[in-house]
């Protein structure tokens, strides 16, 4: 897939209004409505939606996205019938400041005061971990370990030890905040995982996954999506992003 020019044209299957309409709805806490051009929040704060540049390099749009970029690429969730294809990275693409809004600036302390505790599974693995329960995204994660200690110990064990969840920190190859950084974000087993960085060779990326298919399909039911979806792959990333899964109340 070529993003020279992504910016510009990714809409044309599907309108923007309608990715905004998931956006507004996938955080009711948060956003009241948007008019297409901006977003609404309920303090009163209004937001533009682009920010009037056009065809983007890939780059631009990993580094310097609009919240309009940020809903560009479409997840796909369920099984993947392929690997991703070239920077094919859906959900990458992030709004810092849209983000910093509903999360908080963890430099400045915001998200640790939205910080709360829970047991990753219970049973299996039993320590706390921390999330931010901004928008239920703690509770989501508690409904997530419910589900994964349901499951075969073979398939389980893939989702434990965290290897992290809040950790203030830029991504490794684009110098934006991580989503652990606001933490809507959690890192399972590292003896399970992959990730594009620990391969020598670049373009093109090798796909590699370990993580089996029943922890990923609980993960996107519940409003997370996976990093093993995008083509630089991190397969041991789970984040809280519900509009690029269309789901306006996640199961909780």
């Amino acid at each position: 897939m070529g993003l020279c020019a992504l910016s510009s044209s990714v809409f044309g299957a599907q309108a923007p209004n309608k990715a905004l309409d998931r956006l507004v709805a996938a955080y009711p806490g948060a956003l009241a409505r948007h008019d297409g051009e901006r977003l609404f929040w309920r303090d009163g704060t209004v937001m533009e939606m682009s920010d009037g540049i056009k065809a983007k390099s890939f780059d631009q749009l990993l580094r310097n996205a609009s919240i309009l970029d940020q809903l560009a690429l479409p997840y796909r969730p369920g099984r993947p019938a392929a690997p991703p294809e070239l920077n094919d990275d859906p959900g990458r693409f992030r709004n810092t400041a849209f983000l910093q809004k509903l999360y908080g600036d963890c430099r400045k302390g915001d998200v640790d005061r939205h910080m709360v505790e829970l047991t990753w599974l219970r049973k299996s693995w039993g320590k706390t971990i921390r999330a931010t329960n901004v928008e239920g995204v703690a509770d989501r994660l508690k409904g997530i370990s419910a589900e994964i200690e349901a499951l075969p110990p073979t398939i389980r064990r893939a989702a434990f030890p965290i290897a992290g969840t809040l950790s203030c920190r830029p991504v490794a190859d684009t110098g934006n905040m991580s989503m652990h950084g606001y933490g809507a974000a959690i890192d399972l087993n590292l003896k399970f995982s992959e990730y594009w960085l620990w391969q020598k060779a670049k373009d093109p990326i090798s796909y590699r996954n370990r993580v089996p298919q029943e922890i990923v399909d609980i993960f996107e039911r519940h409003g997370f999506i996976w990093g093993g979806k995008w083509y630089h792959y991190d397969t041991m990333h789970f984040e809280y992003r519900p509009e690029l899964l269309g789901l306006e109340h996640p199961t909780q």
